[in-house]
């Protein structure tokens, strides 16, 4: 047994050696396995990256027992995330069950123009999210629709995804419902609305680049072939579902729950109930067709949307693109992600526990001597967190705690720190395949992040404009001193 007499703090070298094993992992898991490295091998390099810092932390005296407990704890604060995966997988399954989102592509696929697709996906998931002050809600309901409305007018599902998240983070990050709006400013010592007002200066130049971006995405798109997918696609979809407006009524009352700011995991499980409620009333064709001749009615409606609950839906219209469209959902489909979670913030949690974050930290102070260096230092920490600890609340309350005195001593208004740890933390967190949000992404628009981070533009933007401002000194408020 070891006791804090004799336990050492982590050099630089000490730090750095578990990162760099877990860089040098991940990038041979891609190289390797591509797509399929969620699947495992990303998980396999975590836990192997945190075997290394283990063994540092024998060396510098901790013992197993404390390493142990700060691993509990470091997933403990994922439970949260990982019920409300589980009840978005459920909520998925009994949705397309129910006709809910098939409802929505049908539609989608009549209204939505495909060379104007692009932007007008990502602003109507920014209007959504800024109302519920939700991305993740945003993701799992209109942009499983978004994605699916995307294939069936032949456009990319990258550039969707894109689009949905950076609609999506925009609308959460501007919006006083949203968790980690209301986060930054509490850490850094800052009001909400002040620090919403303030972070519109690099929020609003951001999103419109973007939306210039996915403009020019769309007009250079060849939509010759649209119309013919679009026909068939809906005549399947009427096929098979009764298409009605009533069946977006889960929808509207997952969206007054949200904004009713009903936690996250009640809104979602009582949607998920109303999904099968609704699909039992309106989808009694369907389900009959799923449950397979010689079935009775009874165990056939029990049978059926219990395994939606669990498994999702399974589709065979012999129509390969609308079969990958409605084929998906259910518990299930979110345990790999739970999985990578795990791996992802036990890694985490290590190198948190063993002073490794702090110190890596402290080397990064120590070099900056500008206002534009500080923040861009921030920056880079908060992208460094979110890497590491694979949480966006991880990202903004370390960096936000460790930078706050420096801001302060540099006179720097608490907005200033504030709006940086949203520029990146928030922002940053679903382009890493093994984040939390990242992995949530992956699980609900079925796009690897490593195929649509290139596409995320506001989220790519906004922490650079952010860097931009600070060495230009732009929009950085100094503290009033009182008499």
């Amino acid at each position: 047994m070891s006791n804090n007499s004799t336990i050492k703090n982590p050099s630089f070298i000490d730090a750095m050696i578990p990162l760099l094993v877990m860089i040098t992992m991940l990038t041979a898991a891609v190289l390797y396995f591509g797509d399929n490295s969620s699947y495992g091998p990303n998980q396999i390099a975590l836990l192997m990256a945190t075997g290394v810092a283990l063994i540092i932390g024998f060396k510098n005296g901790h013992n197993w027992i404390s390493m142990e407990k700060a691993i509990v704890n470091g997933i403990s604060i994922s439970l949260g995330a990982i019920l409300i995966l589980l009840a978005v997988g459920s909520l998925i399954g009994t949705w397309l069950l129910a006709g809910t989102v098939p409802t929505m592509i049908y539609f989608g696929l009549q209204i939505l123009d495909p060379q104007w697709f692009y932007p007008a996906a990502c602003i109507i998931c920014g209007l959504v999210s800024m109302s519920i002050g939700s991305s993740w809600t945003t993701a799992a309901t209109i942009g499983v629709a978004l994605i699916a409305v995307a294939t069936g007018l032949g456009l990319s599902p990258e550039i969707t995804a894109g689009a949905v998240i950076s609609g999506a983070y925009f609308g959460d990050k501007i919006s006083p419902l949203s968790e980690t709006t209301n986060l930054a400013p509490a850490v850094a010592g800052s009001e909400l609305f002040e620090h919403i007002r303030y972070m519109l200066w690099t929020t609003i130049p951001s999103i419109a680049t973007a939306l210039v971006i996915f403009v020019f995405l769309g007009l250079t798109e060849d939509v010759s072939d649209s119309s013919a997918n679009v026909l068939r696609i809906n005549e399947l979809l009427e096929q098979h579902f009764s298409i009605s407006v009533f069946n977006l009524i889960p929808l509207v009352v997952l969206l007054t729950l949200a904004i009713k700011k009903v936690p996250a995991f009640i809104s979602i499980a009582i949607g998920a109930i109303g999904g099968a409620v609704w699909a039992i009333i309106f989808q009694q064709d369907f389900i009959m067709s799923l449950a397979g001749e010689g079935v009775d009615t009874l165990t056939a409606n029990i049978t059926i949307v219990w395994t939606a609950f669990f498994d999702g839906v399974s589709l065979d219209s012999g129509n390969e693109k609308l079969d990958s469209l409605i084929s998906r959902g259910g518990m299930s489909s979110m345990l790999n992600t739970v999985w990578l979670i795990i791996c992802a913030l036990t890694f985490g949690a290590v190198l948190e526990h063993l002073g490794m974050l702090r110190k890596i930290m402290d080397v990064i102070l120590s070099k900056v001597h500008s206002t534009g260096g500080l923040i861009a230092s921030t920056v880079s920490t908060c992208i460094g967190t979110n890497a590491v600890t694979a949480d966006q609340y991880m990202a903004i309350v370390m960096p936000g705690r460790m930078y706050k005195e420096e801001f302060e001593r540099r006179g720097l208004d608490p907005v200033v720190l504030s709006r940086t740890l949203e520029d990146s933390g928030t922002l940053t967190s679903p382009l890493m395949p093994w984040n939390t949000c990242g992995a949530y992404m992956y699980s609900v628009l079925a796009v690897n992040p490593l195929d649509y981070i290139f596409y995320c533009f506001f989220n790519l933007i906004n922490p650079v404009l952010a860097v931009v401002y600070g060495f230009i000194g732009f929009k950085i408020k100094k503290l009033v001193k009182s008499n």
